[in-house]
């Protein structure tokens, strides 16, 4: 049995802690929270016991999940990390790059499993494409949330842009050459809205639009490549894929025969692969406990996390120039 430990019991601290208990192998030790009272209240709630030093709860668990605010990661990463423990740390994975870059160092030293919570991983509409050739030239996001003043005190780039920027850089797998731009601060005092454009070494290109000041919610991909076209609605959790194929005279339910200038016959296919019916955060949660039970390579790495960090702070030097 995997005896974890969690840090930090905010409204995602709560999310975790309930998809915890239906993860299969593992039990959840106790919880921490620098908040005494909430913590004790959670702890009562669920009876679980709760723990007023972070560093013996680490020594008790077997993997410790760090869903604190960001500005506590570096810190509670680095005492796991050096009490040889497994840790999952929830994004953005640290408040700096060089707080990151230490996380991924130790990491590597320590030979631990460390998983990053880029959740949209998980989400069963990407997933959906799994098996499917992806080789995207141009990629367009929009992410679009209602004001919350939870998770402010970071800019809508690391608060929800670096989702998109996690999953593009797992899809595109390129050198990142080029970035363009520009955000405004309109209700806090960080950036609320942003638009960027990535150019990668490969010749793919990303426009991406971030939002947390909408008035209505959108989670959306679109990707093109050589013949054809990707829709993925990661909040209604709808993929279509969209293709040009040789005509080879059979007609399926979606599909449009067409003849091109040169009077060759090809078809467009619409296909809708079946989107299973899972939640993302339990999903990312039980290939932790796999890749440690396992001895496996977690599915986001301490390096994934780095890197869409990386990208993210490069695009707020950017804003900041502009």
């Amino acid at each position: 049995m995997l005896k974890v430990g969690i840090f930090g019991l905010g409204h995602l601290g709560k999310i975790h802690l309930q998809q915890w208990k239906e993860v299969e192998g593992a039990e959840i030790i106790g919880i921490y929270d620098i908040e005494h009272e909430l913590a004790k209240s959670v702890g009562e709630e669920h009876q679980l016991k709760v723990y007023s030093d972070s560093t013996q709860l680490i020594d008790d668990a077997d993997a410790i999940d760090i869903v604190s605010t960001t500005s506590s990661h570096h810190d509670l990463a680095i005492q796991t990390i050096k009490k040889g423990k497994h840790i999952f740390i929830e994004k953005p994975m640290a408040a700096t790059i060089e707080q990151a870059k230490e996380i991924v160092n130790m990491v590597n030293e320590a030979g631990i499993k460390c998983q990053i919570g880029h959740v949209e991983r998980f989400n069963p509409a990407l997933r959906a494409l799994e098996g499917k050739k992806i080789d995207p030239l141009f990629i367009e996001c929009h992410r679009l949330a209602q004001f919350n003043p939870r998770g402010n005190d970071v800019s809508v780039v690391l608060d929800l842009m670096i989702h998109d920027i996690d999953v593009i850089n797992s899809l595109v797998k390129s050198d990142l050459k080029r970035i363009a731009a520009s955000g405004v601060s309109v209700i806090s005092d960080t950036t609320d809205i942003a638009n960027v454009r990535l150019e990668f070494a490969n010749g793919c290109v990303a426009n991406i639009t971030a939002s947390r000041i909408s008035l209505k919610q959108m989670r959306k991909m679109r990707i093109f490549q050589k013949d054809a076209y990707i829709s993925i609605d990661f909040l209604k959790k709808k993929t279509e894929l969209v293709t040009i194929n040789d005509d080879d005279g059979k007609q399926g339910l979606l599909d449009f025969p067409i003849e091109l200038a040169d009077g060759k016959k090809r078809k467009i296919s619409v296909d809708m692969p079946k989107i299973a019916e899972v939640n993302a955060i339990r999903l990312e949660l039980e290939t932790f406990r796999d890749a440690i039970v396992n001895n496996t390579n977690t599915a986001v790495s301490a390096e994934d996390g780095f890197l869409a960090m990386e990208t993210a702070h490069e695009i707020l030097k950017k804003i900041n120039q502009s």
